[in-house]
């Protein structure tokens, strides 16, 4: 196992959220099979999971409800599958289902890392997972309007200007 996996599977402190994304930058590099087993021991000991169903499947064979189920069961809280215009939820209450804005996207640099972060600041927020997946879909969006993979990112008051039609006047 790398290294890097190795440290990041140490217990947190009582109380702390861990979170997963699976995405793993070097999992090309590593191959799938290699890329599975250090992804598997970070899934197992978070307690969410963030995955498109791209990655979902390094974490599991069939279909991501299935996978998430599997995730769910080994002590996950919740498993979040962002793909593109839908992003689901799935919590030991069910799914949910939450559509992605639609924008003309600039650069989708940075798109998935800015979903991720939207998510996790609902989470620490204490929003509830339909509003999670908002904000995520909410701070993804601003992330593609312009180049770069982190220039467009909102601020919190700028959260809900993503709704706005154009030319409207802000006061």
């Amino acid at each position: 196992m790398p290294r890097f996996c190795r440290e990041a599977t140490r217990p947190f402190a009582a109380g702390t959220v861990s979170a997963s994304r699976s995405a793993v930058r070097g999992a090309p590099r590593l191959g799938r099979e290699a890329a599975a087993e250090a992804l598997a021991p970070l899934a197992a000991g978070a307690d969410v999971v963030i995955a498109s169903p791209d990655e979902l499947t390094l974490l599991g064979d069939g279909p991501p409800d299935r996978t998430a189920a599997r995730l769910l069961d080994g002590g996950a809280t919740e498993v979040v599958v962002k793909n593109g215009d839908e992003a689901r939820s799935y919590t030991a209450d069910g799914a949910r289902a939450v559509p992605a804005h639609r924008v003309d996207p600039v650069d989708s640099i940075g798109a998935g890392d800015a979903f991720v972060a939207g998510y996790l600041s609902g989470l620490l927020d204490g929003l509830d997972a339909e509003a999670r997946l908002r904000r995520a879909h909410t701070v993804g969006a601003f992330a593609v309007l312009t180049r770069g993979d982190w220039e467009g990112l909102p601020r919190r008051d700028e959260l809900d200007l993503i709704g706005l039609r154009e030319g409207a006047a802000l006061r």
